[in-house]
């Protein structure tokens, strides 16, 4: 098992990615082909490649993030390589070190631009999605994962994305980060609403977006543009 079957054989995050074909790599230089339901992959495999996964042999965890990168656009790659990373499948130079090995197998250019910019501290794939945007509008660069505490040390919440010279809070609000669904979601987000509250309490803005937004980053940077200067005025 290889490619995307491979990364959901590890548990890894697809996003987008197309899971009509179960994916196949032989340990051969020639003879791949597919079917609708089978792609099988002839590509050279060392013993390191190949992990055992309920049975199954699978190919490892770098082997599988590299081989879908290849396979896949930018945004899917560094979805499934940030999953990767933050499940702690693997590490990041372990990437690094398979990319230098694939040579220059089809698509390898794509891999090694996302292995390039991943990281583990995005916790999903609308964060990954939602960093891959923000370079993309040429916003500086943000802090992942920062804890904010208020001025007398109170502890007021891990945010996802965080520009201290700004003042600026950017949150990607994907339902499933509250982990609920059904009556739950309406406290999750009440609470949600109350954070933020306390939030900007402590003198900071926040800029939110959803995943729609992702595919329409030019109101965020607005929002964003609009939050720096409110920010500024502040201070």
């Amino acid at each position: 098992m290889s490619h995307t079957s491979a990364a959901l054989l590890h548990g890894m995050d697809l996003g987008d990615l197309p899971l009509e074909r179960v994916h196949l790599t032989r340990n051969h230089a020639s003879g791949g082909g597919r079917t609708t339901g089978v792609h099988v992959h002839a590509t050279p495999l060392d013993a390191s490649d190949v992990v055992t996964l309920g049975g199954l042999a699978v190919t490892s965890p770098a082997r599988t993030v590299v081989d879908t990168a290849r396979i896949s656009t930018f945004d899917q790659a560094v979805v499934i390589g940030d999953s990767a990373l933050h499940r702690r499948l693997v590490s990041l130079d372990e990437i690094l070190d398979e990319v230098g090995r694939a040579g220059p197998r089809k698509g390898i250019a794509t891999a090694r631009r996302a292995a390039s910019f991943l990281d583990g501290r995005s916790e999903s794939p609308g964060e990954s999605l939602s960093r891959i945007r923000i370079r993309q509008h040429d916003l500086p660069s943000p802090e992942l994962q920062h804890v904010l505490h208020d001025g007398t040390g109170v502890f007021l919440g891990r945010v996802d994305f965080f520009w201290r010279e700004f003042g600026v809070v950017g949150e990607f609000d994907g339902m499933g980060k509250y982990g609920v669904d059904g009556g739950q979601a309406a406290v999750a987000v009440h609470r949600e609403k109350l954070r933020e509250d306390a939030i900007r309490d402590a003198g900071y803005e926040v800029v939110r977006w959803t995943w729609r937004d992702l595919f329409d980053f030019a109101a965020v940077k607005a929002r964003f543009d609009r939050a720096c200067a409110r920010a500024g005025h502040r201070r």
